[in-house]
């Protein structure tokens, strides 16, 4: 294929890919619903950036690392494992903490984004980059799309620039899905019922990762 045909070929699998339901497309509608659109694009945007931090690894070959070695993927596994049901069991203790109400009735403008900003990059941005099924992924994903005769740092770099790309747009149409119900979201019984819920999506994902055989 020329480079045009494989770009749009990678193009559409990637956005395929993206509005596929999974952790990533939980956490930011959650965050939404819950903490409010900037936060949630906040959290999207270091999902993002954990996809080009695993790009670039990818174009040096650092990935093959997790491909061959059972020690590091093991142990990037078991990592990813507790910071996944460490943050499950926040969101259980959130969703029955008694001065909950309090945070969520107060309006957009009173919440202090700044302070939870950097939070919620750093969630996003680990949530990718402590999986190491993400790792693999792009290494065998990757270079299938990377055409003879292009410089393969730069190109990968390129593809992992247009899923990300199409990451944040994906998260953008989400959490303006949400704000049309924003006030009905963010009643108590509702937020308790989506943290309850978040909570349960990221320890089952930690289980299943933490029991994962797959190497």
């Amino acid at each position: 294929m020329s480079v045009e045909q494989t770009l749009l070929s990678f193009t559409f699998t990637a956005g395929l890919l993206t509005i596929t339901p999974g952790l990533d497309t939980a956490l930011v509608l959650r965050t939404a619903a819950v903490e409010g659109r900037k936060q949630a694009m906040l959290a999207g945007a270091g999902i993002c950036s954990g996809c080009l931090v695993w790009g670039i690894a990818a174009s040096f070959g650092l990935n093959a690392l997790l491909a061959v070695s059972r020690f590091a993927y093991n142990l990037l596994r078991i990592v990813g494992a507790f910071y996944l049901g460490y943050l499950g069991m926040k969101l259980f203790i959130r969703a029955f903490c008694s001065t909950h109400s309090n945070s969520i009735t107060q309006p957009a403008w009173k919440r202090r984004v700044s302070m939870d900003g950097s939070r919620w990059l750093r969630r996003g941005l680990l949530t990718n980059l402590l999986n190491p099924k993400v790792g693999v992924f792009y290494l065998s994903f990757l270079p299938e799309f990377i055409p003879a005769g292009v410089q393969v740092w730069s190109f990968s770099m390129l593809l992992a620039s247009i899923h990300a790309t199409e990451g944040i747009l994906w998260f953008l149409l989400l959490t303006n899905a949400t704000e049309s119900l924003s006030g009905w979201l963010r009643q108590r019984r509702v937020v308790m019922a989506l943290d309850s819920a978040m909570g349960a999506i990221l320890i089952a994902f930690g289980l299943k990762l933490a029991f994962d055989k797959a190497r």
